[in-house]
């Protein structure tokens, strides 16, 4: 049996973070976090970027969109800026979420990117095709 994995709070990545098991987060990424795994971000935490895991606890900042195929929970001083997708959802008193939610397994699936990932934008209306 091995431990989480921890990356502290005087850690900070810009890139695209993969991994595999459980990880605690609280320092701050500006990239996508993917994993098959379980992902905490703690307290301290600023994640700028999208989550695509497991399941995901929120303690700090979060601003962008999260994918997750079990559980997502926002703990109470939680912020999160960003759609979510998740199997099971759950929102404590004093969390701050912004952004569209889609909960149960049908969800999940239709998050899912087929293909080619855009960021997306603030504001914007779907419907527009770019660039045929």
């Amino acid at each position: 049996m091995s431990g989480k994995n921890v990356l502290s709070n005087d850690v900070e990545i810009k890139g695209d973070l993969k991994f595999s098991n459980d990880l605690i987060i609280d320092g701050k990424i500006e990239g996508k976090v993917i994993s098959d795994g379980t992902l905490t971000v703690g307290e301290n935490a600023n994640i700028i970027g999208s989550i695509e895991t497991k399941a995901v606890t929120i303690f700090g900042k979060v601003n962008g969109n999260v994918t997750v195929t079990d559980r997502c929970e926002l703990k109470a001083n939680a912020v999160l800026e960003g759609d979510i997708a998740a199997g099971t959802l759950s929102i404590e008193e004093g969390a701050t979420f912004m952004g569209q939610s889609s909960v149960g397994r049908k969800a999940v699936a239709a998050a899912k990117p087929s293909g080619s990932s855009s960021p997306s934008s603030s504001g914007g209306g779907g419907g527009d095709s770019k660039g045929s």
